[in-house]
């Protein structure tokens, strides 16, 4: 199932899994039970979206998730991009593989963030590491928001 308003979002405790997707890597954050850390994990590189599901799924089963996050890419006047809907559509793809929530949260400026934190690194370590940064603090803001609600 899933999301759009923080306030419909499950409750319940439990690890929550961020998601920052993209055409060829996809970030990937978790948090702990109580969500009151979140830590970065190796990138997903997409060779295909039913690829990238199953990896999910697999995280998924690992970690005992009971929610996904997944970052929502807007224009800044809030409407959809190509990209937007291409993670709406990913999102479809797994909302029927799993009965895990999944929760939207916008993420504008989350790669400029993660990419602040890595500093000026060579392009490979950007490549490794900004996708997941990106995750983490995509995950970071949702906890934030569901934690006030």
């Amino acid at each position: 199932m899933i999301f759009c308003d923080y306030k419909d979002f499950p409750k319940k405790q439990g690890r929550l899994l961020g998601l920052d997707w993209g055409m060829r890597r996809c970030g990937v954050a978790v948090s702990d039970e109580g969500r009151n850390m979140v830590f970065v994990r190796p990138q997903i590189n997409v060779k295909s979206q039913n690829e990238l599901v199953e990896s999910v799924l697999d995280i998924i089963a690992t970690d005992s998730i009971t929610g996904i996050v997944l970052g929502l890419p807007l224009f800044a006047d809030g409407s959809d991009s190509d990209t937007t809907r291409a993670v709406r559509e990913f999102a479809d793809m797994l909302a029927k593989q799993t009965d895990v929530p999944i929760l939207f949260m916008e993420e504008n400026l989350t790669s400029m963030d993660a990419q602040q934190e890595i500093g000026h690194p060579n392009i490979k370590k950007i490549k490794q590491e900004l996708d997941s940064l990106s995750a983490r603090i995509i995950l970071e803001n949702a906890i934030c928001v569901l934690k006030r609600n």
